[in-house]
Order: structure tokens, then C-alpha cells, then sequence
């Protein structure tokens, strides 16, 4: 067991950063991994929850209302006027 002390071992707790942000890298690795680097931004982060929720919502409504309208097709009856009908299939 030797006395000497290694050099991790005098550092302070104030002066390890944790992360990557105190890691020598390239600047192509910053440049391509940035959300390493930059702190989180809550605002941006909570829009763009905001953002893909709706718009998935909203695809889901469009698929919905396309789904309820494929059953059904405008038809004529003798008199002329006209009505929305179910598909109904021959083997029924």
C-alpha cells in the first residue's frame, strides 16, 4: 500500500463537471450529438410534446372519420331521391 494519493483523488466535488460537457471530444461529435452538450430547455421541450401530441391526434381523427365514411356510398332510389347506404356485401 503506497501513501501517495492518485490524482482523481484530490479533486473537489466542485470541480468535476458531470457529463460529457467536461470529456474532450471532436467538434463533429458536438456537432452531431448536440442534445450531449446543451442543457434541456423546458419551455421548447413542453411545445414540442405539445406539437407531436396533436398532431398524432389528429391523424387518428382523419384515419377515424375516413374509416366511418367507407361504409357508406350516396344512393338512388326510384323516385330519384337520393340517400347515404351501408356496404352491405352479396353473401350477407
Amino acid at each position: 500500500m503506497s501513501s501517495t494519493n492518485s490524482p482523481n483523488a484530490s479533486e473537489t466535488p466542485k470541480e468535476r463537471k458531470p457529463g460529457l460537457r467536461s470529456v474532450q471530444t471532436t467538434m463533429l461529435f458536438r456537432a452531431v450529438n448536440p442534445e450531449l452538450f446543451i442543457k434541456p430547455n423546458k419551455p421548447v421541450m413542453a411545445f414540442g410534446l405539445i406539437a407531436i401530441t396533436l398532431c398524432v391526434a389528429y391523424l387518428g381523427y382523419l384515419r377515424a372519420t375516413i374509416e366511418n365514411k367507407k361504409d357508406l356510398y350516396e344512393a338512388v332510389d326510384s323516385e330519384g331521391s337520393r340517400y347515404m347506404r351501408r356496404k352491405t356485401s352479396k353473401w350477407d
